[in-house]
């Protein structure tokens, strides 16, 4: 009789300790990126974990280049739906190269497979007991010679937004924010939200570097706030398990 009572105590401790992982899946913006201590680019989910407690893992997916079209061709988001379970997250923030209407290995119209494909990760990731989140794309340092910021994501956060409000799924705005944040800097300042550098200045870019969809570690992190900030003011017990393992 001990054994069993020893033996429940063991699985019961187990069950309490395992942890709650979450995925993140979408694009460059989002992704890890090589030689984190030397390359000043940083994707936002890279630098998520500090934010949380150690109850939650962030495991980041997000791959650069990557839509949704090509995350799924390429099985990323099967060998994702194959470990999902009970009670996990999955951020989804694709975008950037849904857009690319030059290239058929990525481009989604959308309307119809982009949606479709959000829809897909949503219901896969309910199938398995897991919390999809959808997020739409960062906006770009797009000033125009006026100031004024210029979206360039076309209808696919709209889309994102529909998906979310039809499927009933907790939804950050990450466009809406990230155009505030990159107002807030203003078209020069918002540079050190990006990669701007002249050639030497920085030892990683032998070449003048002017990007303005990819992120420094300031605007990685900065982004990563934001996200932790909606986090907590979503009105979804769903998130409970995220929020109360929050930092700060």
């Amino acid at each position: 009789m001990k054994k069993y009572i020893l033996l429940f105590t063991l699985l019961a401790l187990n069950c309490f300790a395992q942890k709650t992982t979450l995925y993140c899946i979408g694009d460059s913006t989002m992704a890890n990126k090589k030689d984190p201590e030397k390359n000043p680019e940083h994707g936002w989910a890279q630098v998520l974990q500090p934010f949380f407690t150690d109850n939650i893992v962030v495991v980041n997916k997000a791959v650069n280049g990557r839509s949704t079209k090509s995350f799924i061709n390429e099985n990323r988001w099967d060998s994702i739906y194959k470990k999902l379970k009970i009670g996990d997250y999955v951020f989804i923030e694709f975008g950037h190269n849904d857009e690319k209407i030059e290239d058929p290995s990525r481009y989604t119209n959308p309307h119809t497979a982009y949606r479709y494909n959000l829809i897909r990760f949503v219901n896969e990731s309910r199938e398995k007991g897991a919390i999809p989140i959808l997020l739409t794309s960062i906006a770009r340092r797009n000033f125009n010679e006026k100031g004024v910021l210029i979206p360039t994501h076309g209808d696919y956060p709209l889309e994102t937004r529909l998906v979310a409000q039809e499927y009933k799924v907790p939804f950050i705005d990450l466009e809406y924010y990230t155009e505030q944040l990159e107002q807030s800097y203003g078209p020069d300042k918002s540079k050190e939200l990006h990669l701007h550098f002249k050639a030497g200045e920085n030892p990683y870019y032998d070449k003048d570097k002017a990007d303005d969809t990819h992120l420094s570690l300031k605007g990685a992190t900065e982004i990563a706030q934001i996200v932790i900030n909606q986090l907590k003011s979503l009105n979804d017990s769903s998130l409970d398990k995220l929020r109360k393992n929050i930092r700060f």
